[in-house]
């Protein structure tokens, strides 16, 4: 096991605890969300726009602090929030669960949804986007003072068009939202680490329950249960691999049984308590017997570039910069290099995508700020190698340097 420097994880190693208790610190839920909405609404009137219509539950959520059935929602739009850019939000929820959200401050008010997609609507959706397109209309004017320069993260053409028709432009909404979620506070930062907690609670679980003989859906399930038993709410993919299905990279978890000498490899996208994701990866040995010299060198390479691009993560620097500083990845490895050097993080992935020192010229403008959350990554794997190795961090971006939010150990018998 590689040692961390105690001060690059003072701050998890301050988690707090999930549970309410009176003579501990907790994060305080209600300043969290007047805090995010308090984001978006500087994102609006920065770029002169009325408000936002958000249909992702994600952007609902940290616009208003409500959620409800997170994951069918993602595929069903009969749910959506007007936020505008001052006041409170107006939420059309799901017409059964219009009282889930009731206790909220940051909703002023809240409607049954009017679904209009051909699930919701069938062949009157002509008809159902008119109503939509009029009470929305309503909403916005009763909150915008007039103003007709409106957002939306998604909306399909029919909505669209139907909202232009009534004297609205629509404007970017996704980057408004991308913008706003990419700077935590302290209760974010804080309600993340509890959810990373949860999360390598969960990897601890799967570590133990690693043997030749499991098989990869067995092994990843044990992530799920933890999470769901201590508070969390979904994970995102099912990326866990063994022996030669580690390379390349991206495939999901299968029936597939895994072998002794071999490595597995996993990535947890895990979207724990309070919502927040836990990104983390770890490449594992399955005993008995020790890793190859082969095994070994991957593991090193992958760990030496997420350390050293750990250390790229300070404040100040612009992207570009940090993409022509960061760890140049091998030649062998680089046609099957993991899609970022790193991406930030929140809810969800979230912006900014950093890319690689050979593509600095294919940067998106920004910098790194304070308060910025973001995953390093590493995949190394060759073309014509049989096995890869994939590790990732999470870390909050500081004025002081980069502290690491993720503190699961690494495989001593594959650094050694």
């Amino acid at each position: 096991m590689t040692d961390i420097p105690p001060e690059s994880v003072r701050m998890a190693r301050n988690t707090r605890g999930i549970a309410q208790h009176d003579a501990e610190p907790q994060i305080d839920i209600v300043r969290m969300r007047g805090y995010r909405l308090g984001r978006v609404q500087r994102m609006l009137r920065e770029r002169d726009l009325a408000g936002v219509l958000l249909y992702d539950p994600i952007n609902v959520r940290y616009a208003n602090g409500s959620s409800n059935m997170q994951v069918w929602i993602l595929h069903n739009q009969h749910r959506y929030c007007w936020t505008p850019a001052a006041g409170k939000c107006v939420l059309f929820d799901y017409p059964p669960a219009v009282h889930l959200a009731e206790h909220l401050e940051t909703v002023g008010e809240i409607r049954p949804a009017r679904p209009w997609t051909y699930f919701g609507a069938g062949d009157d959706y002509d008809e159902k986007v008119g109503l939509w397109a009029d009470e929305l209309a309503d909403a916005i004017r009763e909150t915008s003072d007039g103003e007709t320069r409106v957002a939306a993260d998604h909306l399909d053409p029919l909505g669209a068009r139907a909202l232009e028709a009534r004297g609205f432009s629509i404007h970017n909404g996704q980057e408004v939202m991308e913008r706003a979620r990419s700077i935590k506070s302290d209760d974010e930062i804080q309600a993340m680490l509890i959810s990373i907690s949860v999360c390598e609670a969960g990897m601890a679980r799967m570590h133990e329950e690693l043997r030749a003989g499991v098989t990869e859906n067995q092994l990843w399930s044990h992530l799920h249960q933890v999470n769901i038993a201590m508070g969390g709410e979904w994970i995102e993919t099912r990326l866990l691999s063994s022996g030669g299905r580690t390379n390349p990279w991206f495939r999901e978890c299968s029936d597939r049984i895994v072998r002794a000498g071999e490595l597995v490899a996993f990535d947890t996208d895990l979207i724990g308590p309070f919502g927040y994701c836990s990104d983390i990866s770890r490449t594992w040995f399955c005993g008995p017997g020790r890793p190859t010299a082969e095994q070994k060198r991957l593991y090193a390479y992958a760990h030496e570039q997420v350390q050293a691009n750990i250390g790229e993560m300070r404040a100040g620097r612009a992207f570009r910069e940090v993409a022509e500083t960061s760890w140049r990845v091998p030649n062998e490895f680089v046609a099957r290099r993991y899609g970022s050097m790193a991406h930030g993080v929140g809810l969800a992935d979230e912006w900014p995508h950093l890319t690689f020192s050979d593509r600095a010229d294919m940067s998106m403008p920004g910098m790194l700020e304070p308060g910025m959350t973001v995953c390093v990554e590493s995949y190394i794997g060759a073309e014509d190698g049989n096995e890869g190795v994939k590790l990732e961090e999470q870390i909050l971006v500081t004025e002081d340097g980069p502290q690491r939010l993720s503190t699961y150990p690494y495989e001593h018998d594959l650094l050694a």
